[in-house]
């Protein structure tokens, strides 16, 4: 047990470990399935049965059933092959989730045979007795017990924030987590019967959140499986009204079933894996799926001084003694850091600068974010816990204390308190010389800190209420603790400039030290300060303004530094936080976005979207390009989906309207899928690059690529088919009835336009050269056209080998056919580039689609 401890638990024993044996065989233990992420059964039952699966398979049926053994393996291929790999990618992801759960799953200290040992929440029993420090969950229901005071975030279970004092036969609640102090509990209810489990028991383990893209991707689906739906009904009623044969209605069928574009979401979900991978060999986990996107929808980052743009590891530099010797002042002061139970960075320091023993103090006051300070109350000669063990002192025992620690200044009775100095003392109690010495710390980068004493001998906490400062506080010295700036924050910040994100740094600490430490970090010479006590006087109005304009916030509590980022938030910022201690998770859980470091507290990393791994904050650039990569390359593939999805459904309508036929059979409609947009989707996600994306619906955004793309390539692949129709029609012998004309020739020529104008929309969507500009700017990147021509060869060697050519039902053409297509396509290839540089359809419409 360490020394911080001693006064807690000398009495609590804790049980031993035939008891804890004892109790688990008789079913008293803290048992309870461990599910962090969805089970095996809902995966495959989410990916399996669906609609639109069911319709698939409904149609592969019905050509078996008619013979049409090659139409069914490939609806089974095409369609099932993309379900098996979802499964598959979901699987890896939950395994991977399993293991990052029991990774970071919250470890309990308990005491047993009055030893502290860390164990797995599972290993508790009934009658256990536990202890916390700051920053700890509460991982079983219980009450506290011995002399302890904590104060307990609830806000997991009760939506609210405030911290709530604890001391001796006060009930905790599993779920909540300690803010600070430390005391020990015992465990009341475990497994089962707690208070979050019954909570929980409604809810499922895992939620599927949707992120903003995945909702829109999700509409755009639903609309086509409308029009799908739609145009089901209408071959429906051709087939009971017309002579259509039923094997012409399942084609049908197929094709329109084709529309829904089923594989859009696995091309995203695969793009959201191979980010998250990409990530963990940047140290950065990711814990939540909608994590990945969001990442690339931050706008502003606000970051925790501590921890975050510092390294935390605290020294005491020097300290400015008032009225008395640097000798006593440093006696006193390790003391205090060797007498406090409720430790932080702050005492760790003061230990290793000014050793000290420890005298028991009759109260306490641990360090709370939200005051700024922390006290010790010391009565005669630190000794005993109480006055009425000072009468049982005698005289000679007292003189024998004093001479045993003769080395070290004996702390007179009262109240001593470690805190800013603003804080603590107002201005007119500070000599010009104190002021000065202050604020010249403040202007290196060190954090500045008041001693103070006060003759008081009393509790300074309240039953249900926050503890008060004493009066007439005396300084009797200031602090003066420097905090590293990480090595790599400086290269960090151009990271951030670079990704277009907006900094906020907020801390405790005076807002004066903070803006030195940026503009160490590199920040910059013009940043707008502003202190936690100027926020606190001002309106909603003022606040917000004052959130969206500075910089660095300093002095700020951890309520006005959530109110800070729900500012943010209302006034349309994505918001994305860091932090790293108990004081941060107010903040981080009203973030779009939540960063936590590994080293910083379990609560912490228990409400993060997003954990860096060996803290490492230089990763954190890298990560916001790569959210940026990734949905620019969900946006990419979504265009082509678009494009081929929109292009073929008009054409259906066109050429029942024009001809009065169906330019498609199934296996056509396959391979434009797959050779047009199947394949190069699977290189787009790999090969995207990091870039600024426009603050708008990401559907608005690509109409301007979208439909000038679509309509033209409709009345370009309309014109071809209809003149390799007319031409068939020329043809046709007089003697022929018209309903036997041939449509494979029109129809394979209609595969091909389609092909071409798939394939050609790859360099204008990362643009290799100035020519190819058009709806979207210069790339220099060739690797897209390198696959455009390499796809366009697999095609034309399907078309040459017989077995390929017969499996996918097409009619060779002639080669003056296949170059007359190909002239075709690349005077549709200037005819679109024009519109897209004229803006036409942004005239058209009135509205900046770009």
């Amino acid at each position: 047990m360490s020394q911080k401890d001693e006064g807690l638990a000398p009495v609590l024993k804790g049980l031993s470990d035939r008891e804890v044996i004892a109790r688990r065989t008789a079913g008293q233990g803290n048992h309870v399935p461990f599910q962090s992420s969805r089970p095996y059964s809902l995966i495959f039952k989410e990916n399996l049965f669906t609609f639109i699966n069911a319709a698939f398979f409904t149609i592969s049926l019905v050509m078996f059933l008619l013979g049409r053994i090659g139409d069914g393996v490939l609806v089974v291929v095409v369609i099932f092959g993309g379900v098996i790999i979802n499964i598959y990618q979901e699987i890896w992801a939950k395994r991977k989730l399993d293991e990052i759960a029991l990774l970071y799953r919250p470890k309990a200290t308990v005491i047993r045979d009055g030893e502290e040992r860390q164990v797995d929440p599972s290993e508790i029993v009934l009658g256990d007795i536990l202890l916390l420090h700051p920053g700890d969950q509460i991982v079983v229901d219980g009450s506290i017990v011995g002399d302890g005071r904590i104060e307990v975030d609830e806000s997991l279970l009760t939506g609210e924030s405030d911290s709530i004092p604890k001391v001796a036969d006060d009930p905790v609640y599993s779920g909540s987590f300690c803010v600070s102090g430390t005391a020990c509990y015992e465990a009341e209810k475990v497994g089962t019967t707690t208070v979050a489990y019954q909570l929980m028991s409604g809810a499922r383990a895992f939620r599927q959140i949707l992120t903003p893209v995945q909702r829109e991707i999700n509409v755009v689906i639903r609309v086509f499986l409308l029009i799908a739906c739609f145009l089901w009904i209408l071959v429906g009623i051709s087939f009971l009204s017309r002579s259509y044969s039923l094997n012409d209605v399942v084609q049908r069928s197929a094709v329109i079933a084709g529309l829904v574009p089923a594989g859009l979401l696995l091309a995203i979900t695969l793009a959201y894996g191979l980010g998250a991978v990409r990530m963990i060999g940047q140290n950065v986990l990711i814990q939540q799926a909608n994590a990945v996107e969001s990442l690339s929808n931050v706008e502003v980052l606000c970051l925790d001084k501590t921890g975050t743009l510092t390294t935390n590891q605290i020294e005491l530099q020097e300290v400015y003694p008032i009225g008395m010797s640097e000798a006593d002042l440093r006696s006193l002061l390790g003391i205090y850091a060797a007498s406090t139970k409720a430790g932080n960075k702050t005492s760790e320091a003061l230990s290793n600068a000014c050793p000290g023993i420890v005298h028991e103090p009759i109260s306490e006051v641990p360090f709370s974010s939200a005051r700024k300070w922390s006290a010790l109350v010391f009565n005669h000669a630190g000794l005993g816990t109480g006055e009425e063990e000072i009468e049982n002192v005698s005289e000679q025992e007292i003189e024998e204390f004093k001479i045993q620690n003769s080395k070290f200044k004996i702390p007179s009775p009262g109240t001593y308190v470690l805190g800013a100095p603003e804080i603590l003392l107002s201005g007119e109690f500070m000599t010009p010389e104190m002021l000065h010495y202050i604020e010249e710390g403040t202007h290196q980068g060190l954090r500045v800190v008041l001693f103070a004493y006060s003759p008081e001998v009393r509790s300074l906490n309240q039953e249900n209420a926050p503890p008060i400062l004493p009066k007439s506080l005396k300084p009797l010295g200031i602090l003066r603790f420097s905090d590293q700036l990480r090595p790599e924050a400086h290269e960090t910040l151009a990271g951030f400039a670079k990704a277009g994100i907006e900094l906020k740094i907020i801390s405790g600490d005076n807002p004066k030290t903070v803006a030195a430490l940026a503009k160490q970090a590199g920040l910059g010479s013009e940043i707008t300060v502003v202190s936690g006590q100027e926020l606190a006087l001002m309106d909603q109005a003022q606040f917000d303004q004052t959130a969206l304009s500075s910089t660095v916030f300093g002095r700020i509590t951890p309520e006005q530094k959530a109110e800070l980022v729900r500012s943010l938030r209302r006034q349309g910022r994505y918001v994305a936080m860091t932090g790293d201690g108990v004081n941060d998770v107010l903040s981080l859980k009203q973030a779009n976005l939540a960063i936590a470091m590994e080293s910083g507290s379990k609560a912490t990393r228990g409400v993060a979207d997003i954990v860096l791994l060996k803290d490492s904050f230089g990763a954190l650039p890298h990560t916001f390009l790569e959210g940026q990569r990734i949905r620019n390359g969900i946006q990419d593939v979504m265009k082509l989906f678009l494009i081929r999805t929109f292009c073929v459904t008009l054409l259906i309508f066109a050429t029942a309207i024009v001809t009065d036929s169906f330019p498609l059979q199934n296996k056509h409609s396959a391979i434009v899928a797959l050779i047009g947009v199947g394949f190069p989707t699977m290189f787009i996600p790999i090969w995207a690059q990091p870039g600024a994306i426009p603050r708008r619906s990401m559907v608005r955004s690509m109409l301007h690529f979208v439909i000038p793309a679509t309509l033209t390539l409709t009345l370009t692949a309309l014109v071809v088919y209809l003149f390799y129709l007319v031409v068939a029609v020329l043809d046709l012998p007089p003697t022929m009835d018209p309903s036997q004309l041939d449509y494979g020739e029109p129809r394979s020529a209609l595969v091909t336009i389609l092909v071409m104008g798939q394939l050609l929309l790859l360099p204008f969507l990362k643009p290799p050269t100035k020519q190819w500009v058009g709806g979207e700017p210069l790339s220099g990147d060739w690797r897209y056209t390198i696959v455009a021509l390499i796809l366009l060869g697999v095609y034309f060697l399907i078309v040459a080998v017989p077995p390929f050519r017969h499996f996918f039902e097409l009619t060779p053409l002639s080669p003056l056919g296949y170059l007359f297509i190909g002239l075709i396509a690349l005077e549709w290839c200037f005819i679109l580039r024009a519109v897209w540089r004229g803006r036409f359809l942004d005239h058209f419409l009135g509205i900046d689609l770009g």
